[in-house]
This record gives C-alpha cells, sequence and structure tokens, in this order.
C-alpha cells in the first residue's frame, strides 16, 4: 500500500501540475485534442505508461475531449503513484496537443 498525501502535499504537487485540479480523493484533468484521432493517441500512450507502473487513471472519452482521473483506489486517496500518473499524462497532452 502507498501512502496518502495530505492535502499540503496535494497542493503541493499541483502546483506542478498547472492543468490538473483536486477533486475529492482524486486528481483530475480535461484536456481538448486538436482531433479525435489524437486523443486516442494520447489514451493508447497513456494505457502503456498505466500497464508498465501497474496503477491506471479512470479515463472518460468524449469526441476530442480526454478527462483522467487518477485516485489510488485501494488506499482510499490520492498518493505518489497518482502524481507521478498525472505527470506521465501531462507530457503525452502537451505534445499532441499541438
Amino acid at each position: 500500500m502507498a501512502n496518502l498525501l495530505d492535502d499540503a502535499a496535494v497542493s503541493t504537487a499541483l502546483r506542478n501540475l498547472p492543468d490538473w485540479q483536486r477533486d475529492g480523493d482524486a486528481l483530475v484533468l480535461t484536456a481538448e485534442l486538436p482531433s479525435f484521432p489524437a486523443a486516442i493517441e494520447v489514451v493508447d500512450r497513456v494505457a502503456e505508461l498505466a500497464e508498465r507502473s501497474d496503477h491506471h487513471p479512470d479515463i472518460d472519452i468524449r469526441w476530442r475531449t480526454l478527462t483522467f482521473r487518477c485516485s489510488t483506489h485501494s488506499d482510499g486517496g490520492i498518493t505518489e503513484k497518482d502524481v507521478a500518473l498525472a505527470s506521465g499524462i501531462s507530457e503525452f497532452v502537451r505534445a499532441l496537443r499541438g
């Protein structure tokens, strides 16, 4: 089990994840990509990252708009695993936003 981050640690993490917000026990990002294929490419890259790290986000796909929710459900909240995954997701989104 990972250690839950306290409110101060989550706030600090969010300063390095400017497009993300906290929603209860999750970090959330909604990103609009230039096209549906670009959105699916981001999802594919996130899927590979998630498999490598054995930590998976919830993903909502609406045409070219993606919403990612990162939470360590087994621990009941936000952990460093979520911060690391959010950082990786941000890199993929920035690369494909154009």
